[in-house]
């Protein structure tokens, strides 16, 4: 399922400018490519794409049949019918869910009829059986008496208190869908009432683009997996569990490896190894410039052709700084034989969060084969509503964490622009943009708010 994504390499001024966010996403999406449908049992094709319109072979239902559990009666038997002058017919069987052959209903005749059942031949209508006695001879029946328990109960008479019209609770053969209607598009995602509509219909299997590997690994000798003890100078790894997961709300099945420390040989070994189970590869950490960056050290040199040679092989990957805040270190490119792209994202766990939205939902959301429209998070204008100005760098593009209020059309400040307030961002379910020419926002200013849930 590889996305063959094509060799890329960059002219050497490229890695030291400052790429603007949309820059860096077109470079993003144009090395990315949806993946080769494949076909799929109907269970395994939830969150995927379809790829070919898919037609009804059959009416739906196939045949007419009851909505109600009851009895099947000719409308001119139970004409004029009241609980006073109840209309008695004569019960000749039981209509199942599943029956074959079916009885046939005559003048002054009825048949049992259960929800789901076919209508018999010389039925026009079904009365419920709380409109009748339900054959006990009694006054309104609150239900049946189970066929197992009472066969008689097929037989004899049963008193109708009400009349139907024709057609009354009979569900139409092809009212739902008809054979040769459109069931579903190619580009529809498969839910679960997509999933029960293609069952409906007798599909069982279904051609779609497949949901993206997504491989999530952070980066750094500090980190501690959760559960286990703290040590002086450790943190727990929270990014690859966010990222794990937002690939997972993305659409993806996510694989999530262990922190790893801070040795270049090390990273690419695992790089290497995850490469068989991977359409896409995300780090967190070691883009930066310090001593102990590791990503950077052990992918660099596949982009600048500077390197010792131990890089993983593919396209290479390039590090660039982004006119952004947070998120200004990224790093993308591709990687092994089938040039698997590799996003790799700063380390703050903010800038890791943000960078991911804005980045490696689209690329995921493009390996599924979504529509231009589908692909980033939806976006909307909303006002400020804040105690004081905020302020944002000149020339960055500043994604702050906002709680955003649809029927007030406003949207509010949670937490400080520091890149490391991971409860600021648990709180938050959008994210305000402040442009790259705008160094203050007033309240009551009007701002981009993107949509998080």
């Amino acid at each position: 399922m590889s996305s063959s994504a094509p060799q890329r390499s960059q002219p050497a001024g490229a890695r030291h400018r400052l790429w603007s966010v949309d820059e860096h996403l077109a470079d993003v999406l144009a090395a990315v490519r949806p993946l080769e449908p494949i076909e799929l049992q109907l269970l395994d094709a939830q969150g995927c794409v379809l790829v070919e319109d898919v037609t009804v072979p059959v009416a739906l239902p196939p045949f007419d049949n009851s909505s109600m559990d009851g009895y099947a009666v000719r409308t001119a038997d139970v004409q004029g019918a009241s609980e006073e002058f109840p209309a008695v017919l004569a019960v000749i069987g039981d209509v199942a869910a599943g029956s074959g052959e079916l009885p046939t209903v005559g003048p002054g005749q009825a048949a049992r009829i259960m929800t789901g059942a076919p209508l018999p031949p010389g039925a026009e209508a079904v009365v419920p059986v709380e409109w009748t006695d339900g054959g006990t001879g009694g006054g309104a029946a609150s239900g049946m008496t189970p066929a197992s328990a009472a066969p008689e109960g097929a037989a004899g008479e049963v008193r109708v208190h009400r009349a139907a019209e024709a057609r009354a609770h009979v569900r139409s053969r092809g009212s739902d869908v008809q054979a040769g209607d459109l069931a579903l598009a190619a580009g529809t995602v498969l839910g679960p009432p997509q999933i029960a509509l293609l069952a409906a219909i007798g599909r069982g299997t279904v051609r779609v683009r497949p949901r993206p590997r997504v491989v999530v690994m952070s980066t750094g000798s500090e980190l501690v997996q959760p559960g286990e003890a703290l040590t002086a100078g450790t943190i727990y790894d929270s990014n690859s569990f966010a990222l794990a997961a937002a690939a997972r709300d993305a659409g993806a099945i996510a694989y999530r490896v262990g922190a790893v420390a801070d040795d270049a040989e090390t990273l690419r070994s695992t790089i290497e190894d995850q490469l068989i189970r991977a359409d896409l590869l995300v780090t967190t950490g070691g883009v930066s410039v310090g001593a102990y960056d590791v990503v950077k050290e052990a992918l660099t040199a596949a982009g600048s052709g500077e390197g010792s040679g131990d890089e993983p092989s593919g396209g290479g990957v390039d590090f660039r700084k982004l006119a952004m805040q947070p998120g200004k270190p990224q790093g993308f490119g591709t990687v092994g034989p089938d040039h698997t792209p590799l996003l790799a994202l700063p380390g703050n766990p903010v800038s890791s969060y943000v960078s991911f939205e804005l980045f490696v939902r689209p690329a995921i959301r493009t390996l599924m084969g979504l529509p231009e429209s589908e692909v980033s998070r939806p976006s909307v204008r909303a006002v400020l509503k804040a105690d004081a100005p905020i302020g944002s760098p000149a020339a960055r593009r500043q994604f702050l964490r906002g709680t955003y209020d649809a029927e007030a059309g406003t949207v509010t400040p949670v937490g400080g622009s520091g890149s490391h307030l991971i409860a600021a961002l648990a709180h938050a379910d959008s994210l305000m943009v402040v442009p790259e020419d705008v160094t203050s926002v007033e309240p009551g200013a009007e701002l981009e708010v993107i949509l998080l849930g």
